[in-house]
């Protein structure tokens, strides 16, 4: 459902917040030691994540990725969208080129209700959610 590219960089996201929380910045080798992402693919994907404003680097001894307050509260909806657009919430569930409410292939009225709930759950999770829930024990990152 998800690329491969924003699954990753959602994991570094996870990642990067647990380390930003701390007071921290962290490397792309350390993110990729972490995540279990190879390191030259993750740190395509933390340049195109700091490019749309997701996350945040400083160069220099004391540099890394981390992100700002009010990038806490960035949704699993804005992440999804700017790694991988908006192609999850508007494509055909079978693939085809035009498929809606009009025209609509034999799946479509049962994964309509599929991408509802999934819009409503990527749009009212942070990336701080995630993080926490590391954090306390309730889910894992590798």
């Amino acid at each position: 459902m998800l690329s491969k590219a924003c699954t990753y960089g959602i994991r570094a996201m996870v990642y990067i917040t647990q380390k930003t929380e701390e007071g921290l910045r962290v490397g792309s080798r350390d993110i990729a030691e972490h995540t279990k992402v190879p390191e030259p693919f993750i740190a395509k994907i933390l340049q195109q994540m700091k490019k749309v404003g997701l996350i945040e680097s400083a160069k220099g001894p004391k540099g890394g990725f981390y992100m700002l307050e009010n990038q806490l509260d960035i949704t699993l909806y804005k992440i999804v969208e700017s790694i991988d657009g908006d192609n999850l919430m508007t494509s055909c569930g079978l693939g085809f080129e035009h498929c809606s409410d009009e025209k609509p292939c034999p799946l479509h009225s049962h994964f309509k209700g599929i991408k509802k709930d999934l819009n409503k759950m990527l749009s009212e999770t942070t990336i701080l959610d995630l993080a926490k829930g590391v954090d306390n024990g309730e889910a894992f990152l590798v």
